[in-house]
């Protein structure tokens, strides 16, 4: 019986990526001088936004580019994330039905919370894994282990969504029902090299099974 639906965020719950890749952009444009494409920033993606700055910006400042990575992130929020009023009765739908709910993410912390305000989120989830969190991030299923622990299901109890190959692998390593998902206007996999168990691109047909598994 499923007990547990734990997300993604980035493309998944919420429409983030334009507000990432300015941020990125500006950091890059800023501090090497140099214009990355949104392609270019994706292949990057994986550690927290930290860990991408420290991996593959040049310049050394990497404290005053992180700094400068959160303001733009937070500064252009409001105009480029609009709040999916689709995704926000899945949430309050699935807490209704009784489901403990989870984020595994590989944002920092940091930025998580300025969306989550934002958004409107902060109330909705039992536990957040944050790429601030692990030692290893996705497709390692470190996070998604200490999220299934602190919820206190088991694997087989558990389903896990996301819109990246890193998500998918995750999932599986981690023996959970991957979902993957294209539902949301920017999405990081348009073709999983894993396939998830299964695969959605709009947010009723998610509903509509999840609805058959429990009749």
């Amino acid at each position: 019986m499923m007990k547990a639906i734990i997300f993604d965020f980035d493309g998944t719950l919420a429409d983030t990526l334009p507000v990432c890749f300015y941020a990125f952009q500006s950091v890059f444009k800023e501090f090497d001088d140099i214009e990355v494409t949104s392609d270019e920033i994706k292949s990057m993606f994986g550690p927290s936004e930290t860990g991408i700055i420290k991996e593959n910006l040049k310049n050394s400042n990497f404290d005053q580019a992180i700094d400068m990575y959160y303001q733009k992130y937070k500064e252009k929020h409001a105009d480029l994330v609009k709040a999916n009023e689709e995704m926000n009765d899945l949430l309050h739908s699935l807490k209704k039905q009784g489901y403990k709910l989870g984020i595994v993410t590989g944002k920092a912390r940091k930025s998580l919370v300025i969306s989550l305000d934002h958004l409107e989120m902060n109330e909705l989830f039992d536990v957040i894994i944050t790429g601030d969190d692990v030692s290893i991030p996705k497709p390692h299923p470190e996070g998604l282990k200490q999220a299934l622990s602190l919820l206190n299901v088991t694997n087989d109890e558990a389903l896990f969504i996301g819109d990246s190959d890193a998500d998918i692998k995750a999932g599986k390593q981690a023996n959970v029902w991957t979902v993957g998902v294209q539902w949301l206007p920017n999405y990081q996999t348009q073709d999983f090299s894993v396939q998830p168990d299964q695969t959605f691109n709009r947010v009723g047909e998610f509903i509509e099974s999840l609805a058959g598994e429990r009749s």
